[in-house]
């Protein structure tokens, strides 16, 4: 066969190589019997996580992450796990169409409260200011009474058959008609809520929020896609403190069993029966009494315990169940 002349030959467009961005993301996580907190810094609006840029001079991805954290926190990280890595295209507002991925890799971290410097607005807030419908101790949220009309409604808006596979997910996640919640469904939520236009995030670049804000998720929003990643660290936490004792990872040297309960209830979001949870704690032996007692005023003195070591080699799954009140 005769061949083409290189002339007639159709000619390839080459597309130009784009080499993907890496960003590194901290979720610093720390709890007081009250609240959740998470680390935010904030440069410009809204809020975000610790984070920047892989540069050629940081030796591995963790080196990179610490030294972000400490030059925008002026806190030294201990222990932190990887978390997730985020590359959807185009997904980082300020974005161009067409400039490749932007990986994000995150990590997790768990420390005992300290006060922030580095960035001025560097500052813990609470993860139910971002995510507000995960917060279930005081009975069912107030957010819901927005999400869950929005969310049916976004359902039917589709043909019989999507409205169908729509349907199945918002039961799955939300437990609207079952009224099942399963705590550990953060992320799922949160995406549920991307998909269906009903977070800030989704809608960057697109018409203006103030004729959205009534069917809108209450919530602050977070820069970029930070409060996907949140939502992600929030459900690996709650699924970890069932099966590994993380929990002491944010409790004091000592404590008392209803802080450790109530720090408990503020991670996973739920109010739990007092005697059963106390009578869970002392049967799998995850603790131990210091001999000390409470020195609080006003109010009668409780028995001081500590965290017992010795578990992690006595069980392989030392962790704190839930048990719910129902």
């Amino acid at each position: 066969m005769p061949s083409v002349p290189t002339s007639r030959r159709p000619k390839t467009l080459k597309q130009p190589h784009v080499a993907p961005t890496v960003d590194l993301s901290a979720v610093i996580m720390a709890a007081t019997p009250d609240e959740p907190r998470v680390l935010t810094v904030r440069v410009d609006q809204p809020d975000g996580l610790p984070s920047g840029p892989l540069q050629s001079q940081h030796r591995t991805l963790e080196m990179g992450l610490r030294t972000w954290v400490a030059e925008q926190t002026q806190l030294t990280l201990g222990y932190v796990e990887q978390l997730y890595t985020f590359g959807d295209r185009d997904r980082a507002e300020g974005d161009v169409p067409g400039t490749g991925h932007a990986l994000s890799i995150a990590y997790l971290a768990l420390v005992r409260e300290a006060r922030p410097a580095g960035l001025a607005h560097a500052a813990w807030q609470s993860w139910y200011s971002y995510l507000p419908w995960e917060d279930w101790r005081e009975g069912r949220p107030q957010a819901l009474k927005v999400i869950e009309p929005a969310l049916k409604a976004w359902a039917r808006s589709g043909g019989k058959p999507l409205k169908t596979f729509r349907e199945e997910r918002i039961e799955l996640t939300f437990g609207f008609e079952s009224e099942t919640w399963t705590d550990e469904r953060v992320l799922e939520r949160y995406e549920l809520l991307f998909e269906a236009g009903l977070v800030p995030e989704a809608l960057r670049d697109a018409q203006p929020l103030g004729s959205l804000k009534g069917r809108l998720a209450p919530g602050q929003p977070m820069a970029l896609d930070h409060r996907r990643i949140l939502a992600t660290a929030i459900g690996r936490l709650r699924g970890k403190i069932k099966y590994r004792p993380v929990i002491f990872e944010l409790m004091p040297a000592a404590f008392t069993l209803l802080d450790l309960q109530k720090t408990v209830e503020a991670l996973s979001g739920v109010r739990l029966h007092k005697q059963n949870f106390r009578r869970l704690v002392e049967m799998q032996g995850l603790v131990e009494e210091t001999g000390e007692m409470t020195t609080e005023t006003g109010g009668r003195p409780a028995r001081l315990v500590r965290f017992r070591r010795e578990v992690l080699v006595e069980r392989p799954a030392p962790g704190v169940r839930l048990p719910r009140l129902r």
